[in-house]
């Protein structure tokens, strides 16, 4: 799966860090809490926002393998977490991190995650996670993911999860055809199959309680206001083309829906926590 800019992924970054659950993160604090090291695997890694967001939840020694289909995002993830860590040196292809009082060690592996899945996270995970990701994916890939997890006895931890929930402000009379269109593009295969969309956190739930895992979800969703501008004009602008190409929306009002000045957007998003028992 290819497709997002780094300029997306750094426009987004501080919503999705303010917006992940906080009762979902203390409760992976916890299951955590009386190791003094732990190793992550992180698919679909991006520029490395997750382990970013994800690191201070974590016990002082960590080591993280960054998983992506796109060299180019590995990269940048490279540059991000050197200028995000205090210190940073390379080792052996990859990077060893000071932030605060924890070590983290990176590597970072090129995969196809659609072909390779097993693979791609190693022999060996204390935790798999994953960020803005899973609604992209199929119900066949999430259910082999909650397989492949379930086989290692890994914490599995994924946030921001599509969940569906879209309300744009000031409303208007086409936010509604908005979102169902938008709905149905989201719903074609963007590598993965058939894309799950704003039903993947449900198929989450599902694929890892029949993996005997315990699940929690806990909402995540952004609310984005004056301090978001330049996120909610990329959206607006980034939902009017998807409607575009579906072609179901007249093109004169899906223009005036996307030349308005918009407030404010809450998009819904799921975090889900799933534990083997």
């Amino acid at each position: 799966m290819t497709g997002f800019s780094i300029a997306w992924l750094k426009l987004r970054e501080a919503a999705d860090h303010r917006s992940r659950n906080p009762q979902l993160a203390d409760a992976l604090s916890a299951r955590f809490a009386l190791r003094d090291e732990v190793t992550v695997t992180d698919i679909g890694c991006g520029t490395g926002s997750n382990l970013r967001g994800t690191a201070d939840l974590l016990p002082e020694v960590q080591a993280w393998r960054l998983v992506d289909y796109d060299e180019g995002l590995l990269e940048a993830a490279r540059t991000e977490l050197s200028a995000w860590a205090d210190s940073a040196r390379e080792d052996g292809g990859g990077l060893i991190l000071q932030r605060g009082r924890r070590k983290i060690t990176v590597s970072f592996r090129q995969a196809d995650l659609s072909a390779n899945l097993d693979e791609a996270l190693g022999s060996a995970s204390d935790l798999v996670t994953a960020a803005a990701f899973f609604d992209l994916a199929s119900e066949a890939f999430i259910r082999k993911v909650a397989q492949v997890v379930a086989a290692r006895r890994a914490v599995f931890y994924t946030v921001l999860t599509y969940n569906g929930i879209m309300r744009w402000q000031p409303h208007h009379p086409l936010d509604g055809a908005i979102t169902s269109t938008f709905h149905r593009h989201q719903l074609t295969d963007k590598g993965f199959g058939v894309a799950a969309g704003p039903i993947a956190p449900m198929h989450l739930s599902d694929q890892f309680q029949m993996a005997g895992y315990s699940v929690q979800d806990g909402d995540s969703s952004w609310q984005l206001g004056q301090h978001d501008q330049a996120l909610i004009d990329e959206l607006q602008a980034g939902h009017a083309a998807a409607v575009a190409e579906v072609g179901e929306v007249e093109e004169g009002a899906l223009k005036s829906w996307a030349l308005r000045k918009l407030s404010g957007i809450l998009i819904g998003h799921t975090d889900t926590l799933a534990m083997p028992l």
